[in-house]
């Protein structure tokens, strides 16, 4: 087989390393692009390609995140992982795992770890690699690849919630709250949000901002209400998709574009956590992004109409 049709055969793969490693549809793609150069240009061929290239972009990887930390430590309020629509990389057997691990809660979780054991506990606990090829890929020992994994594992298991949604359980719930949001019934979206809900948002500065968020089932169920009414009558849509293998939304102006994507955390029959992404840098590869400053501005003039 030519490196070409190997390295397409793998990209999937490589990707969904690469983006759970760093949290960005960009510079995942970025990743996978200089993988492939440097493969291209390896004067030898590996005995095992996805060996070989899982090593690459899991070095890339762990370079990039270094650099990308620090500017996250100057991001401008919360910061969210870039939303993801569709996983490329697929096995059947595993599809809920997997949709688990690139879920925004996780990804969060994952932004606890160090870059190196993020990149273990990502090919370890996720991708199921074998320690020769992991401590190969990192440049460490097997026995300290696993004591990576050991301490990765203790911060993600202290962060997650003691008891998750089952999958169904999840669709369900999220179809009966955009029904009811999209409806106008803030009676029944507020009977699906916990007591204590956040909605935060993660605009980068480049967005209109909602200050620190929203908490508490009336706060949230309230800014709901007000932003419904003059969103749609200015042509906005709610377009409920899978974001980050979650149920979530995107919402578009009249003509299509993208103003920002939500994604929803449920457990125990609840929504815990609305997160919306709204920073424009972060939206490109979702599809042309809307002016969400002209937006606001149109939805106002249309709830000042109303008035």
């Amino acid at each position: 087989m030519a490196k070409a049709e190997e390295f397409e055969e793998l990209r999937p793969l490589l990707f969904s390393i690469a983006y759970r490693i760093l949290g960005s549809v960009t510079e995942a793609e970025d990743a996978v692009q200089e993988t492939w150069l440097r493969y291209e240009t390896s004067p030898t061929s590996p005995v095992s390609a996805k060996a070989f290239l899982s090593a690459v972009v899991t070095r890339i990887s762990i370079n990039v995140l270094h650099s990308a930390r620090v500017r996250r430590e100057e991001y401008v309020g919360p910061w969210f992982p870039e939303p993801l629509l569709t996983d490329p990389y697929q096995d059947p057997e595993r599809s809920a795992e997997l949709a688990d691990s690139v879920s925004m809660a996780a990804l969060l979780l994952l932004e606890r770890l160090t870059p190196l054991e993020r990149a273990v506990f990502v090919l370890r606990e996720v991708f199921e690699f074998g320690f020769p090829d992991i401590a190969s890929a990192v440049g460490r020992s097997q026995a300290a690849c696993r004591q990576l994994v050991v301490r990765a594992r203790r911060h993600m298991h202290a962060g997650r919630p003691r008891f998750e949604a089952d999958r169904r359980e999840r669709e369900e719930l999220a179809v009966r709250f955009f029904d009811a949001f999209t409806e106008g019934d803030i009676d029944g979206v507020r009977e699906l949000l916990s007591a204590d809900v956040q909605m935060v948002a993660d605009s980068g500065g480049k967005a209109p901002q909602w200050a620190g968020g929203f908490f508490g089932a009336d706060q949230v169920s309230r800014v709901l209400a007000a932003l419904l009414a003059p969103f749609v009558h200015i042509g906005g849509a709610v377009e409920p998709h899978q974001v980050n293998g979650q149920p979530g939304a995107i919402f578009r102006d009249r003509d299509g574009k993208v103003i920002h994507t939500w994604t929803l955390d449920i457990l125990d029959g609840q929504i815990q956590t609305i997160r919306t992404v709204s920073n424009p840098d972060k939206l490109g590869h979702v599809g042309p992004v809307a002016d969400a400053w002209a937006v606001l501005r149109e939805a106002q003039q249309a709830r000042r109409d109303a008035d």
